[in-house]
C-alpha cells in the first residue's frame, strides 16, 4: 500500500493522519518534538480558529493548537 503523505496543514478538520516526519530543524524542531509531534504518532484536526491561522489537534491525549507556518513543516500519513 502506497503511503499518502501530506503536510499537516492540509488535514481537514474530522480527519486523522500519523506523524510520518518533521521538516524543521534547530530549536522549532525541538519544541515540535516537545509537543509530542513525533514520528508514528496519531493526530486529528480537530477545530479552525476564525481568523483561519491556528488549528486545535488531538495528540497523545491533550489538544494543542499550531500555526499554519508550523504545519506546513509536519508530514502525515492519512
Amino acid at each position: 500500500m502506497a503511503d499518502n503523505l501530506i503536510s499537516l496543514d492540509n488535514l481537514k478538520i474530522g480527519e486523522t493522519g500519523v506523524v510520518s516526519k518533521i521538516l524543521m530543524s534547530g530549536i522549532d524542531r525541538r519544541r515540535i518534538f516537545d509537543l509530542g509531534f513525533t514520528p508514528n504518532t496519531k493526530i486529528e484536526a480537530l477545530h479552525k480558529s476564525p481568523c483561519g491561522d491556528l488549528v486545535a489537534y488531538f495528540i497523545r491525549g491533550v489538544v494543542i493548537a499550531l500555526r499554519k507556518d508550523d504545519t506546513k513543516n509536519i508530514i502525515i500519513n492519512i
